[in-house]
């Protein structure tokens, strides 16, 4: 097990400057949410990808699909790709910083609110 996630690391590594991608931090939705419709869009190619978020009815769909279109954009812009070309490699969404707040309860006591952050992650790659 180990073996192969050093396999893929290495091999991430090495096609890390060649790839398009797009970052968003610290989107104000849970990573758990995000990982849903992630787990929709990796492996299909961008003009599926984009239809799939359009017709999903989730609140997450919004954040990853300007993701989505922000590396299309880099691809085409940056590196000289075409779209019709590139489809989704790795997609992920990490876990951002929780930003902690607190209700009053009853008898004076207070609880916590957890309002969950996440990272969203997608690199895409041209079909071969």
């Amino acid at each position: 097990m180990a073996t192969r996630e050093r396999e893929k690391a290495a091999k991430r590594q090495e096609e890390k400057d060649r790839r398009p991608k797009a970052i968003a931090k610290y989107v104000r939705i849970s990573s758990r949410k995000v990982k849903a419709v992630i787990d929709l869009i990796r492996g299909l190619n961008v003009q599926d990808a984009n239809a799939v978020l359009m017709n999903t009815p989730n609140g997450a769909t919004e954040p990853v699909s300007k993701v989505l279109n922000s590396a299309i954009a880099n691809a085409e812009n940056n590196m000289n790709l075409s779209a019709d070309t590139l489809f989704v490699a790795e997609a992920f969404a990490d876990q951002g910083p929780t930003l902690k707040r607190f209700r009053p309860r009853a008898q004076g006591r207070a609880s916590r609110i957890r309002k969950r952050t996440s990272h969203i992650t997608i690199i895409l790659d041209q079909v071969k």
